[in-house]
């Protein structure tokens, strides 16, 4: 059985998603909290059962899921974060991506993507549908086998993986602004994506960036 915990202020609707989760083969929920303060403190108790995979919401008191997600990474990163949040910013999914969210759905998600997405992160490590397929835009499957990244495209592709602005990259990497735009241009163009969301998701899976 696969160990689910669920971390979102809203208490009826986790119990919701609780009762949902339970209707899946193979799954048990293990832990149900109100904020990543909780989580965190409850995997640190001597009470705690290590779940597989947390279904994390964005948008909480006290510690929210981007730190909450930062902290797992680097404390417990065997627990794989799948973000559920009504937030479909793109600068919100980048931001849960970066900090090592390994899929990201909405709160209206239908109970069979739900499944799909906990099924995938947890056989394949990561699910990148629906919200975020929609912001990227993006025909991977197309672009993938004939491209050639260049040493300092790579360069610039691990620094835009991070919250640096493009002027700030051209400064690390000692070229011109408009230089950067150049090199965003190209990499864009080989990879086929139309935003930076794209490039995170896409040099997450292809292991250039490691958040």
């Amino acid at each position: 059985m696969y160990r689910v915990a669920l971390v979102d202020d809203h208490t009826l609707l986790s119990e919701a998603i609780a009762g949902l989760v339970r209707q899946f083969d193979n799954f048990e929920v293990v832990y149900i909290g109100l904020n990543g303060k909780e989580f965190v403190d409850y995997l640190n108790s001597d009470q705690a059962v290590k779940p597989d995979i947390v279904l994390m919401d964005v948008k909480m008191p006290v510690m929210g899921g981007v730190e909450t997600t930062t902290h797992l990474s680097k404390h417990h990163p065997d627990i794989k974060v799948l973000a559920l949040s009504i937030e479909e910013e793109e600068s919100v999914v980048l931001q849960m991506i970066r900090a090592g969210a390994k899929g990201y759905l909405l709160k209206d998600t239908r109970k069979a993507i739900l499944e799909q997405a906990l099924n995938e992160v947890l056989t394949h490590g990561f699910y990148y549908t629906n919200t975020v397929e929609k912001l990227v835009k993006r025909n991977e499957a197309s672009h993938e086998d004939e491209v050639t990244l260049k040493e300092r495209e790579l360069e610039f592709i691990k620094h835009a993986c991070t919250e640096m602005t493009y002027k700030e990259i051209a400064e690390v990497m000692f070229l011109s602004p408009k230089t950067i735009e150049g090199y965003r241009e190209s990499v864009f163009q080989k990879l086929g994506l139309k935003n930076r969301t794209g490039l995170v998701i896409y040099a997450i899976k292809n292991k250039i960036f490691v958040p």
